[in-house]
């Protein structure tokens, strides 16, 4: 898959199928559109092309949402799902002063030249949000290319979206949130060094980079940690560390039964339950109790799902 950063690095080309969002996390929803637009530009014989957003609307207009994806995850997601191009915007001052008629004229029609565009049911765009499915409908025909909405997908009654997903981490509800996502919730990222202090109260930790301003999970959770292809059990604490003063939310991952060199290895984080709130706790003994608690209560998870002997 190709990945594009800004319409001025997008060639010329003779069509497209085309759709647009944030697709933060690549749940079954986006799923069911991204199938539909790669299916529909193989009939047509022209790429399929998905834009998402460097800097997010939310982020932009100071509603900042805790992301489900890195984007380095959402790309491959993207990829897996056989997609051929995927342009990158930057969603700044300029780019949100667009008005709705221009982005359909200058930059679908002139820039990227779509034939065919798929958009959620929700989809809003240009300056003020007044673009809409309607109004690219009315000017579909005019324009030469064609549009086609995607209806919500629902689980049980209820619309599968991001912010969906969002509350049922924040609740815990693992199992929930794989079915909306189509995968197990996980964070990836790459070993760094940290200060080491788990190992002064004997819980070394890979603490892995997330680079992210809010996390959809805070806590300690039962975790599977994917490394090169194996797994391994073990816990992890999503937090700031209040015992120790911490200010940034970290990742940081005990693995039993582990005793190799990771940094700089790029690893997967499974969520598979969570076991508590972060405490701050009165000292450091304090913490190392509770940590072994953590530890059994992992423990006696993973030998009921099989993953101990």
């Amino acid at each position: 898959m190709e990945l594009i950063r800004g319409l001025h690095n997008l060639k010329t080309q003779s069509g497209c199928v085309l759709t647009i969002g944030n697709f933060d996390g690549v749940h079954v929803g986006h799923q069911e559109i991204l199938k539909k637009l790669v299916l529909t530009a193989k009939q047509k014989g022209i790429p399929s092309l998905v834009i998402s957003f460097s800097v997010t609307p939310e982020s932009f207009f100071g509603r900042t949402k805790a992301r489900l994806s890195s984007f380095r995850d959402k790309h491959l997601f993207l990829e897996s799902l056989g997609i051929d191009k995927h342009l990158l915007i930057r969603f700044n001052k300029a780019f949100s002063e667009i008005s709705a008629e221009s982005f359909i004229n200058e930059t679908l029609v002139n820039k990227i030249s779509v034939d065919h565009c798929f958009i959620g049911d929700d989809f809003r765009f240009g300056k003020d949000r007044l673009g809409d499915f309607s109004m690219l409908k009315a000017f579909s025909s005019e324009k030469g290319f064609s549009v086609e909405k995607i209806n919500e997908v629902s689980l049980k009654g209820q619309r599968i979206s991001s912010s969906a997903i969002r509350k049922l981490l924040s609740q815990g509800d693992f199992k929930s949130a794989e079915i909306c996502l189509g995968r197990p919730f996980a964070i990836s990222g790459r070993v760094a060094h940290g200060e080491k202090m788990g190992r002064t109260i004997g819980f070394p930790t890979a603490n892995i980079s997330i680079r992210r301003k809010l996390s959809p999970v805070l806590g300690v959770y039962s975790v599977i940690t994917k490394i090169n292809g194996t797994e391994y059990i073990g816990i992890c604490n999503v937090g700031k560390r209040p015992t120790i003063g911490g200010t940034k939310v970290l990742l940081e991952v005990f693995i039993f039964n582990f005793n190799q060199e990771i940094y700089g290895e790029h690893v997967t984080v499974i969520f598979k339950q969570k076991c508590r709130d972060e405490v701050k706790f009165n000292s450091l003994d304090e913490l190392k109790s509770q940590i072994k608690k953590d530890v059994a209560k992992s423990k006696k998870y993973f030998q009921s799902k099989l993953f101990l002997d």
